[in-house]
This record gives structure tokens, sequence and C-alpha cells, in this order.
């Protein structure tokens, strides 16, 4: 137990560089001086490109930037060193608290799109826009729900020469001690008392049906209408289409149904840094979001009209914003305030309504989400792979789950298996895996790093200060962990 006002022991090598920097401003664990430190003042690492270990967009909310070179200006002086943390706290109060960011970014107004007409072909994952009737009884006639034989009246019973198939015209009537040889989901014919299945009857030297156990009027016979009649309700406004949901309406004669289109969004990709191939040199590294972030987006219910790679050009991002007409632009890093992060700036130049300017979440606290125009919002993703991950779960996918018309999931929590550590006043999420009805935290799990999410089937909602074993956490599975990839059928 700690005393008011103090934070428990924080390991230093679980946070990033701005969680340890701020838990030194906030009197916690202490940060030791670099080699190039002045006046006492703790040395910052420099930022490394975007995507890679470090990001510029990760360093801290664009405010917090803005303290970091005031302390610097000032040489470490102790007036500097104030404005800093003064600066700091500002940007932090400022962030929206996780939970409240997540149920904001739900409550985006749903665009004015008519429903469609869609095949069922391509119905999968959208939701219905009008309450699905059965056009038909279901079944349309009395089937055979075994392979076997369709009887009439007592036995034992004279067994007709020919059979009768499935997808076959009404077959003749029956007569008492007469059965007929029927395969399943064929017609049954009139007057027929039962089937027997095959493995319950047999055949005599004279070809006549016994059955080897009691025989019980309309067994094994399903009877027209049994699961419908023709204009009864069979799913409501706002169902997901699921494959069963596609079975059950083929079966109960739709061609087509009326459902709500899939959002339209679109990526643009922002770093002169990144390279699209080949390995890291000279400075440049991979781009790990500009292949993952189109597919997560699918997952989550969208249709990705465009991936576009801009660097680091103010001018092409306005132009991009201008001319998108997607439902929803989500950038990649530029989210806080170097030199090359042109996300705020373009914003503001386009007359934009900020709706969230960072999150009080780690990774990812320098996401924002606004709207750019009456129908379109942009989601700002922090640079560093894991943060934008996060940023895609606290606001693309609320977001994007009420422009397709999806209800909210209900929640759940697991009990965690190990301690995790926690920041002293932001919400954590950890990478983890479900084992036995616990929350198996993962390593890598750093803003940076994916090893843990790409093995990993949903994240943990860590509260600030931590967690310890059995402690019970909210869960956010991830998209395909339920559904499939490429499909949300949340």
């Amino acid at each position: 137990m700690t005393a008011p006002g103090q934070y428990e022991e924080v390991d230093l090598d679980d946070l990033d560089v701005e969680e340890a920097l701020a838990l030194a401003k906030e009197g916690g664990a202490q940060v030791p001086d670099g080699p190039g430190a002045t006046g006492g003042s703790p040395a910052v690492p420099p930022p490394s490109p975007r995507g890679g270990s470090r990001d510029s967009r990760e360093q801290g909310q664009h405010t917090a930037g803005t303290a970091g070179t005031a302390a610097g200006a000032t040489g470490g002086t102790a007036a500097g060193t104030s404005r800093a943390r003064t600066a700091a706290e500002h940007g932090h109060h400022r962030a929206t608290p996780w939970p409240e960011a997540r149920a904001l970014a739900g409550r985006a107004p749903r665009r004015p799109d008519a429903p469609v007409s869609v095949s069922l072909d391509d119905a999968l994952g959208l939701v219905l826009a009008a309450p699905l009737a059965a056009l038909t009884d279901l079944p349309s006639f009395d089937t055979s729900a075994m392979d076997g034989w369709a009887v009439a009246g007592p036995g034992p019973w004279a067994v007709r020469a020919e059979g009768i198939l499935a997808g076959h015209a009404e077959p003749e009537p029956l007569t008492d001690g007469e059965a007929v040889r029927i395969a399943t989901g064929a017609r049954i014919p009139q007057d027929v008392t039962a089937v027997i299945r095959s493995e319950h009857g047999r055949t005599d030297e004279k070809e006549r049906l016994h059955a080897t156990r009691e025989v019980v009027p309309g067994q094994d016979i399903r009877p027209r209408g049994q699961e419908c009649r023709s204009g009864d309700p069979l799913l409501q406004r706002g169902t997901v289409v699921t494959p069963a949901v596609l079975g059950l309406a083929a079966a109960a004669g739709y061609d087509t149904v009326s459902a709500l289109p899939r959002p339209r969004a679109e990526v643009l990709v922002l770093g002169d840094e990144l390279l699209t191939e080949g390995l890291p040199h000279d400075g440049l590294i991979r781009d790990a979001l500009g292949p993952m972030l189109p597919s997560w987006l699918r997952a989550l219910g969208a249709d990705v009209i465009a991936v576009r790679r801009l660097g680091d050009d103010a001018e092409a991002l306005r132009k991009a914003l201008k001319n998108s007409a997607a439902d929803l632009v989500v950038t990649t890093g530029g989210t806080a305030a170097g030199p090359v992060d042109h996300v705020h700036p373009t914003l503001r130049r386009i007359g934009a309504e900020l709706l969230v300017d960072g999150v009080k979440v780690r990774p990812g606290h320098p996401m924002l989400l606004a709207r750019t125009k009456e129908n379109q919002h942009l989601v700002g993703l922090p640079g560093n792979p894991l943060a934008a991950v996060s940023g895609l779960l606290t606001l693309a996918e609320p977001l994007l789950r009420t422009l397709a018309g999806r209800a909210a999931p209900e929640t759940y929590t697991l009990p965690l298996k190990e301690t995790v550590h926690g920041h002293p006043y932001d919400t954590r999420l950890i990478p983890v895996v479900l084992r036995e009805d616990r929350a198996v935290p993962l390593h890598y799990n750093g803003p940076a790093m994916l090893r843990g999410i790409a093995v990993a089937d949903a994240l943990a909602v860590v509260p600030p200060g931590g967690a310890r074993p059995g402690q019970e956490l909210e869960i956010l599975d991830l998209p395909w962990a339920t559904a499939g990839i490429g499909v949300c059928f949340t």
C-alpha cells in the first residue's frame, strides 16, 4: 500500500519513454540522468522514425512535445522545467478518458445512405435494413427426415419396386400395407403413417418389410410448415448477416436482402521514411501499418476503397482529405507536434471539428477523432504499430459499428492469470491469449511491437495502477478471433 498522492513502484522497462518521464514528473519513479543532461534534467532519447521501434507521434501528445522543447530551450532551469510540466499536464488533462472516447466514437451519426438490395452472395457481414419474413412454408411440403421406408398402416409391408428420391415430383399415394424406399428430403406420399429408418427395418425373402422396433405415427416426418409458415417473421431489422442467416434467407425463398451498405474507409499512410519492400536501410524502415490496416478495417466491417501513401506532405494530406469520398479516413502517424506532424495543422486548415484530442490510454494516447465533413470522420492513429491497434479498437471500431448499424457487443470480463503493471493515471491495453477462462498476458507489448498482438486472442483493459492475478478485466476480442478474417459479425 502506498501513501496518498504516491504511485506504486513500476518497472521502467515495462514503460515507454514518455510514460517513464510522466512518472518522474508526477513524483514517482526516478528517471536517471543521461550523459547529455544539464542542470539535473533527464536526457530524453531522440525519437526514431514512424513505424519502427520508436515514433515521434508516440513520444507524447503535441502539447507534451512542445513542453519538451521548452525545457530544452531553458537549459533545464527551474522555470523551464515548470513550464514543461505545466504544458505536459495541460495536454494530459485535455485527453479524453478511454471509456468516454470509445462511447463518443460510438455516438457518431449514422450516414443517410439508403438501404441497398444485395444478393445473398454479397450480403455476408452486412446488417439487415428490414425485417425478414418467410416467403414460403418451411418445409414447403411433408418431407422425410431420414433415409429408410415410408409406410402406410400396420406392417409387415409390401415394398414397391421403385423408391422416392429428393427433388422429384409428388409420388403416388400409398395404401395400407405398402412401403416404399425413401431418401432424406424426399416428398412424403399421401396417406403415409411414418418413416422407418434404414437401420430399424429388415426385409424377408418375400421382400416384405418388418420393423425391428415400435413404429410411432408421424415419426421421422417433417410436416409442412414445421419451422415456419409463409409470412412468419424470421429475423429483425439490425440483424447481422452471418452464414446461418444466409442459409435461412435462402431456405425462406430469398434471392436478395435489404441491407445497410458497408461504411467506406480510406487509409492515408504518412511518413517519408517508410519502405514498402526489402530490409530497412539508411534510416528507412519497413511500413507495418500500410499492409495491416486495410485488412483490419475490413475485419471491422469496412469497405476499404483506397490506400494512399502521402509521405510527409501537408498539401498532399489536405488534398486527400478534401477529395475523399470515404465515411472514415484513417491516417497513420503525424498526430503529435513535430516538424513533419501535419495532421493537427491540416485539420485546422480545413475547418474540421476535433472531437477527441488524445486519449488516456497506453499505448496510443496521441490518437484523435475529428469530423472532417458532414458525413465523414477521421481517426488519426499513432505511427507505432501496437499504438495504432489501440487506436483502431478505441475509436475506429465503435465508429464503424455505428456506421454499419450494428449493435454494441455485450462486454465481458475474465480473471487475469498474472500481474500486469499499469500506468499511474491511464488505461492500458495489453495483448492476451485466453486459456481455461483466464486472460494470459503476452510479452512484446510495447507501443512499437507486433509480436504479442500477432498471436493474441484479445486485448485486456488494464485500469490505472495495474492489475493483480485473479482480477477481472474487460476483454476486447480481436475481430478474427470470433468471426474469421475479413468479416466482423460482432
